[in-house]
């Protein structure tokens, strides 16, 4: 993985995701879905963590949280969230305020330098219960049997996985460049080899090339869509323009996110795994 091409993202992501109507849609449909397994003292490993929005999450929820990431400017992002975090604790608490949740999350976060690849460098550390690697992380790597190999060395027989990849069928992804003359990008995810991206190469695999690579050492649970009646996230101003119709399709996607062929249609899919 590439960290450069994520470091000039790490000051605009959160503004242009994260906070952003589709983006925000996006990630609730994953917490959905992983915040039921988070039974503290679960011990999470947030692997590719951005900004640190899951871990922050996680936190919340009472899990101790280990978040890593290939990118510097990202993991400064982190450490910036949590050290203004504690600040705040500090200020409340010298005016007689009580200590707000998001500090009591954040000292339950750590932070680290860390590429998916390298995962297994973790395995001489407390086994994690439960592992999120979100939004895209493994469309970075060359080749994920590597980072099966090491989930499998640093997590406990039983830990659920969940993996946000982006699939290579996008319905909404062909009609959104088709309709704009841009067959070029419309089917981009098909393209052998994959497609450059600045500067990197990102992959597309389906939900059964990854199963296959996680296949020795974790059983699959279960695959769900994040994106398939929703929009991909750069169609943020159309979902501006018709946030009825966005907050229709996002129920619609929730009550039918399991259902067949939708997982596989999908902007994202989130591949649920346990560890045999």
């Amino acid at each position: 993985m590439s960290a450069t091409a994520f470091d000039a993202l790490a000051p605009v992501y959160d503004r242009s995701f994260s906070e952003s109507l589709l983006g925000g849609l996006y990630r609730r449909a994953v917490w959905r879905r992983v915040d039921p397994r988070v039974v503290p003292p679960t011990r999470v490993l947030d692997l590719g963590c951005g900004t640190g929005e899951d871990a922050l999450h996680l936190a919340g929820l009472g899990a101790s949280v280990l978040a890593v990431d290939a990118s510097p400017a990202m993991v400064a992002e982190v450490e910036r969230k949590l050290a203004a975090s504690q600040g705040g604790a500090t200020a409340a608490a010298a005016s007689g305020e009580s200590r707000g949740p998001g500090a009591e999350a954040a000292a339950r976060v750590e932070v680290r330098r860390l590429a998916a690849e390298e995962v297994g460098a973790l395995a001489g550390e407390p086994p994690f219960d439960l592992v999120l690697s979100d939004f895209g992380v493994l469309n970075c790597v060359a080749d994920p049997a590597p980072v099966a190999v090491g989930l499998a060395r640093c997590t406990r027989a039983g830990a659920r996985v969940f993996l946000g990849v982006m699939g290579p069928l996008v319905p909404w992804e062909w009609a959104w460049y088709l309709l704009r003359g841009e067959p070029g990008r419309a089917f981009r995810r098909l393209r052998p080899g994959g497609t450059r991206w600045r500067g990197m190469t990102v992959r597309y695999p389906g939900v059964a090339s990854l199963k296959r690579a996680f296949g020795e050492a974790f059983r699959g649970v279960g695959v769900t869509a994040v994106g398939a009646l929703l929009p991909p996230s750069y169609a943020e101003g159309w979902a501006l323009r018709h946030p009825a119709l966005v907050a229709r399709l996002d129920r619609l996607e929730r009550r039918l996110e399991a259902v067949w062929p939708l997982p596989r249609l999908a902007d994202h899919y989130l591949l649920e795994l346990e560890r045999r």
